[in-house]
């Protein structure tokens, strides 16, 4: 019988910034695209900790810039069209998410395990940019446009390798992570560090229990990562073996899209 869903990885939801008005109003954008729903004033207000009154003056204006509309009878607020002439400025104007999209659809279909690429912003986020799905006994529940913890999971421990932090900030950081089987912080700094060796890392049921992850970095010329590619899979399917040639497979499609 096929296995049970695992658990959901933790996804970080909207959030305000110190910065009042843009962070502000990309919290609000955030929320409605989290929803299928449209939502209230008042939900929307409660949800992100905001003024009503200062909430509705932003959305009155992202409905005047056409990034959010609002149904006359409801009051209800939802994502309007103009959000999507920024994306597709994003897509013509930076050919990636297409490129990694095609290389996540081969490494999944050939090793029968989910793919995710994504970006790196710094040690705050990784942003899901494209995945494809395997044909395995389990789901992950992640979308594109998503945001999930940067330091956790196998592509965390490559983010924490060329952070270029110290190991008592590295320790700081490790503190603050969300695990469900959390590994100690000495056997995550080793692991961390054997990047520089192996050229990637791996994540057996640390970060989704029974789930093995593999991540493999994207560098620019300046040898800084600014994406990573991840396969996710049964842990019990991913022998050593198997991962080997996998990570091997994985480093080849990165070594192209970093080009």
């Amino acid at each position: 019988m096929p296995a049970a869903a695992p658990a959901s990885p933790p996804v970080k939801g909207p959030r305000v910034r110190p910065v009042p008005a843009v962070s502000r109003a990309l919290a609000i954008l955030r929320l409605l695209a989290a929803n299928a729903e449209p939502m209230t004033l008042k939900t929307i207000s409660e949800e992100l900790e905001l003024v009503t009154s200062t909430c509705l003056h932003i959305l009155r204006v992202l409905v005047e810039e056409g990034m959010v509309k609002v149904e006359a009878g409801t009051k209800r607020y939802s994502l309007d069209v103009g959000v999507l002439s920024l994306a597709r400025s994003v897509v013509e104007n930076n050919p990636f998410p297409m490129r990694v999209q095609s290389a996540l659809d081969r490494i999944a279909e050939r090793w029968n395990v989910t793919t995710i690429g994504m970006k790196v912003s710094g040690l705050d986020d990784l942003v899901v940019l494209a995945l494809a799905r395997s044909r395995g006994p389990f789901r992950l529940y992640v979308e594109v446009g998503s945001r999930v913890p940067a330091l956790t999971s196998a592509t965390g421990r490559i983010v924490a390798h060329y952070a270029g932090l110290t190991d008592v900030e590295l320790a700081r950081q490790f503190k603050s992570l969300h695990w469900e089987n959390p590994p100690s912080f000495e056997t995550w700094l080793k692991e961390v560090k054997s990047v520089q060796r192996k050229g990637f890392a791996i994540d057996r049921g640390n970060y989704i229990s029974g789930i093995s992850v593999l991540a493999v970095p994207i560098l620019d010329a300046h040898r800084r990562v600014t994406h990573a590619i991840a396969a996710l899979g049964v842990a019990d399917t991913l022998t050593a073996s198997k991962v080997q040639a996998l990570a091997t497979d994985m480093q080849a499609e990165a070594a192209g899209l970093a080009q």
